[in-house]
């Protein structure tokens, strides 16, 4: 697969992740990665891991997201 990106600005690179928001593929250069909390939920309650996940998002939605937060 190649970077979305990449292939719009007439050039072509491997992609190494797909953006969780809005599923393009994506190279190192055009990469944001985040840490994501771990939530379960369970009969009594929510449980917390320690240890974040990660989310890969493409630095168009990253920078969506950052004018518009949930």
């Amino acid at each position: 697969m190649h970077c979305y990106d990449c292939f719009k600005e007439g050039t072509e690179n491997t992609a190494v992740a797909v953006c969780v928001d809005c599923g393009a593929g994506v190279c190192t250069r055009h990469l944001h990665d985040e840490p994501e909390p771990v939530r379960r939920s369970s009969a009594t309650g929510r449980v917390w891991s320690p240890h974040d996940a990660r989310r890969m998002v493409c630095l168009v939605c990253h920078e969506s997201l950052q004018q518009n937060p949930h």
